[in-house]
């Protein structure tokens, strides 16, 4: 579903020139987000959106759109006259969340071991997916393997039909793989070791063994709750603000 902004209305602009501007908004969100899990976009920084329009080759009203729905998103916060801030995740809030994602996603993957027909009805689509991301881990493509791993996980929630489910587990993933994947992409052979265990979460599921699914996934949310990945996480965050032009 395209949005159109109520200025455009009232306006009366024509409607393919809503269009691309809403394309061009999506397609600024999309390197955003990037941006922000590679680390280009580091936390305490602020930006500001017409240097980021003037580097993308842009106006600045789709960069500052999408800097909003990040500000929305909680990835982001705006400063006064100065632009925009990219969130910090403090220890406190990275341990909430994985208490979060431990409470919804375990249990939740655990079921999809009672689903095997369901699962194994799109089999080729996940062990494909696997494949990639096992193939972006050993390349050290942070900004692949994060899409093959979004696209992987929700993909699996997805074929429970719970809605609000996917959209709460995909907001809490946002807030914390920005970080956590840039921490195990620097460790040698960390992120191949989170990569294989896609297959081993598949496979479970397809055996049908709730037990094993949650230990697999349980042990694969672990790294949220680790001494190194707090380390990690305290040396990126703690550099003092400072603008960028």
């Amino acid at each position: 579903m395209y949005y159109m902004s109520p200025l455009a209305f009232h306006l009366g602009a024509p409607m393919e020139n809503v269009l691309q501007q809403v394309n061009l908004r999506d397609q600024a969100l999309a390197v955003l987000k990037y941006r922000l899990i590679s680390g280009d976009l580091a936390p305490g920084e602020i930006y500001s959106a017409a240097a980021l329009a003037a580097e993308l080759g842009v106006s600045n009203s789709p960069v500052r759109e999408a800097m909003l729905t990040l500000v929305n998103e909680g990835l982001m916060e705006t400063v006064k006259n100065r632009g925009f801030r990219v969130v910090p995740l403090r220890n406190e809030e990275r341990r909430n969340i994985y208490e979060l994602r431990k409470l919804i996603e375990v249990p939740s993957m655990a079921k999809l071991a009672t689903m095997k027909d369901e699962v194994n009805a799109h089999r080729d689509r996940f062990e494909q997916l696997v494949a990639d991301i096992i193939k972006a881990a050993q390349e050290k493509n942070v900004v692949a393997f994060v899409e093959a791993d979004r696209n992987f996980h929700i993909g699996l929630l997805a074929l429970l039909g719970n809605e609000q489910l996917t959209t709460i587990v995909d907001n809490l993933r946002n807030q914390t793989r920005r970080y956590g994947l840039k921490v195990l992409s620097s460790q040698e052979g960390e992120l191949v070791k989170s990569a294989e265990g896609h297959k081993l979460l598949l496979d479970a599921i397809l055996s049908g063994d709730k037990k094993l699914v949650t230990k697999v996934m349980t042990d694969h949310l672990s790294p949220l709750a680790g001494d190194d990945m707090t380390e990690g996480v305290s040396t990126l965050t703690a550099e003092p603000s400072r603008k960028r032009a």
